[in-house]
């Protein structure tokens, strides 16, 4: 499964500065992991996974502006 945007933003992979990213390919994620902040005029706007699987990839940069609807982390779900 490929999360996408919900919102046209700046992709953060961190809650802060220096921080650990919420998450990292390979990474087993719930249906409500954060996988990421999306930034809107000064809002931070929590992505959630949405299902239950491991992180096989994460299609953007830190700091990335993304559109709506473009492809962010792909999930790979269990069997």
């Amino acid at each position: 499964m490929t999360v996408t945007a919900p919102m046209v933003g700046t992709f953060y992979e961190a809650p802060s500065p220096g921080a650990e990213p919420f998450v990292k390919v390979g990474d087993r994620v719930s249906a409500d992991s954060v996988l990421c902040i999306l930034e809107v005029m000064k809002l931070m706007n929590n992505v959630e996974a949405g299902v239950e699987g491991v992180v096989s990839e994460i299609l953007v940069e830190n700091n990335q502006a993304v559109e709506f609807g473009q492809p962010l982390v792909v999930i790979t779900r269990d069997s």
